[in-house]
């Protein structure tokens, strides 16, 4: 055989070693052999938006890039396929892109499934070494994709233009670049992903996307660490842990936002405290707690508590530049909602920030007696103490004993909004629906009361269900 037979032979071996390597690996990835629950939930979720802020290793990249691949491919389990598919991958430089995004992406990528590759450097023959421009692929439902390869450092003009259906960022990008690539989303109702460790600080991705993604319909994040990658050797997890301090490890470990130390409540765990809602036992409900405002929001929350002194809100009002016989009607209809509790003459109970007892200018009559003439009331005997509240409340949360419905979007963006300033002293802002859970917490609280009778089956069974969905 002669040398250049011998050559051509041994690079039909490598290419046919590589395209089992790709099919071998997304098969296992789909079947579940590969994937972890965090990845699924990604994959499962619906909105437009969707983040994972990961440590490094946590299998955050691994998901993105199959993603991508089951976009492009048009075979992907949990969503409608589009055939002619087109979309970015957004690095934040070439480098990185041949290092990561690229090389990520093309492991997951059969080679029969690839109709051409153009480069923007190095040799088309060895891609995973060069830096690519884009891939045509083959699309299961008969045209061809084309995902591109871009970079950050081109600067917002080369992200100009294009009509997309997803684009991928792996890692943090500029927010003009960002800001341009939703632009790019719109004619096609494209999707956005990102994955990322959040090493910046407090930058516009905390802001627009970890606060907002809880009452933004089209925005999701999670927060993966290594413990949810079971693929990961626990010797080199604890080696790795013990060699970094508690700033690196929140972030490279945890994926949390590396400036997170200042938050007040960081005992505070989104994917532990916030629960799907369900229908809560009439003798479970407790009590409303109010923080007033005109100009600025009113927070009203509703409180129930189990049989163990755990305490769920599984209700909000929160409105801003409204007057009391808005917020009243409001509260109240809430209140019809819950079927909660009224009094003989159906009449509402809540407690409330004692300066509503406070007579303004603006009326002869205070906060608490507009409320008390529209059937809901108000108990202004609330503990204000701040530092004693907030420590209670805190203890709440170390134990797990607070858990607050997702639908309360306002309180949970508080929560994770809320940080400590000068003087020790939390920075005054965006935290009225915490001033109301502040003032129910301080009033201790009380479980509810075990039915005095035996329960029957049916009551047993109820309990149980109720259980298992709050530990979903």
């Amino acid at each position: 055989m002669e040398e250049k037979e011998i050559i051509f032979a041994l690079l039909a071996i490598e290419k046919e070693q590589n395209r089992r390597k790709a099919n071998d690996r997304l098969s296992r990835y789909n079947t579940g052999e590969k994937v972890h629950k965090k990845q699924l939930e990604f994959h499962k979720c619906q909105k437009r938006n969707r983040w994972v802020f990961g440590g490094n290793r946590s299998g955050k990249t691994e998901c993105g890039a199959v993603e991508a691949v089951w976009w492009a491919r048009g075979i992907h389990p949990y969503r409608q396929n589009r055939n002619n598919v087109s979309g970015w991958i957004v690095s934040l430089s070439y480098e990185v892109q041949r290092d990561v995004a690229q090389s990520k992406f093309l492991s997951y990528l059969n080679p029969d499934w690839i109709a051409d590759i153009v480069m923007l450097s190095g040799k088309k023959g060895s891609a995973e070494y060069g830096v690519i421009d884009y891939v045509l692929v083959k699309n299961v439902l008969g045209g061809t994709s084309k995902v591109s390869f871009k970079s950050c450092d081109q600067g917002r003009e080369k992200f100009q233009g294009a009509s997309l259906d997803f684009v991928w960022f792996d890692e943090e990008p500029p927010k003009d670049v960002y800001d341009e690539c939703r632009m790019r989303i719109i004619d096609r109702v494209g999707d956005i992903w990102g994955t990322m460790t959040p090493l910046k600080g407090l930058t516009w991705v905390y802001d627009e996307i970890y606060l907002n993604s809880s009452d933004d319909k089209e925005v999701w994040h999670q927060h993966v660490e290594w413990a949810d990658n079971p693929f990961l050797d626990e010797k080199e997890v604890a080696s790795l842990s013990a060699n970094m301090d508690e700033k690196t490890l929140s972030s490279r470990r945890f994926g949390r936002f590396c400036e997170a130390e200042g938050i007040v409540y960081k005992e505070f765990d989104i994917a532990r405290d916030v629960i799907e809602p369900f229908d809560v036992p009439f003798d479970w409900q407790d009590n409303i707690s109010i923080d007033p405002g005109l100009n600025n929001p009113l927070a009203c929350l509703f409180f129930a508590s189990d049989y163990d002194g755990n305490i769920y809100v599984v209700g909000e009002w929160y409105m801003a530049g409204k007057d009391i016989d808005y917020h009243s009607e409001q509260i109240k209809e809430l209140a019809r909602k819950l079927n909660w509790h009224t009094d003989s003459k159906g009449r509402l109970t809540a407690l409330i920030d004692s300066a509503a007892d406070q007579h303004t200018l603006a009326s002869r009559k205070s906060v608490s007696e507009l409320f008390y003439e529209r059937g809901i009331l108000v108990n202004t005997n609330v503990d204000k103490q701040l530092f004693g509240g907030i420590a209670r409340v805190k203890s709440y949360f170390a134990e797990g004993k607070i858990k607050i419905f997702s639908t309360c979007v306002n309180l949970i963006r508080e929560l994770k909004s809320y940080w400590w300033g000068k003087g020790d002293r939390p920075i005054k802002k965006d935290d009225h629906a915490l001033d109301a859970l502040r003032y129910y917490i301080s009033s201790k609280p009380q479980p509810a009361k075990l039915p005095s009778s035996p329960q029957s089956e049916i009551q047993k069974d109820k309990r149980k269900l109720i259980r298992r969905r709050q530990n979903v």
